[in-house]
């Protein structure tokens, strides 16, 4: 019986369990999402909110304390500067799993874990990538057609 045993052990022990974690916080407050397994996901929550909280406090011992537990400096001032601000007026429940179906490989059960409110600026990153894919395929087809000018045109291009 599990009574009184309350946390994830995730198969790790201590130390590891302790460096995984602290990387999915550091990994969610940088990219504001993150996939994992919703095992992973659940455990990291609690976590990811009291960043949160502490970053909402903006006080110089907060600080050190996320920076005690985040791994990289970009991470706290990350936190400090654009996710606490983001939610200032809300009370708590900063993070949402989103569950994805099965891994292919093991069949793990696989989620996202995402901040609220932060759609916008995922959405800015997938339309960069998007131009940049874009730019891309257009140049390898001006080069292909430097490469082979005497070839019909591509029928899928556009006039």
């Amino acid at each position: 019986m599990r009574h009184r045993n309350a946390g994830f052990k995730l198969g790790r022990n201590t130390s590891h369990r302790r460096a995984m974690l602290r990387n999915l916080v550091t990994s969610i407050i940088l990219m504001d999402r993150v996939e994992t397994t919703i095992t992973k996901c659940k455990a990291t929550r609690p976590i990811v909110e009291k960043m949160i909280t502490l970053g909402k406090r903006g006080t110089v011992h907060a600080r050190r304390q996320a920076l005690s537990y985040m791994m990289t400096p970009e991470s706290v001032d990350r936190l400090f500067n654009v996710v606490a601000p983001r939610y200032a007026s809300r009370p708590g429940g900063y993070c949402r799993i989103t569950r994805l179906g099965a891994r292919k490989g093991d069949a793990a059960e696989m989620a996202f874990i995402e901040l609220l409110g932060a759609e916008h600026e995922l959405n800015e990153k997938a339309q960069k990538r998007a131009d940049a894919r874009e730019k891309k395929r257009e140049e390898m087809q001006k080069q292909m057609e430097e490469q082979n000018p005497g070839e019909a045109p591509d029928p899928n291009a556009e006039p």
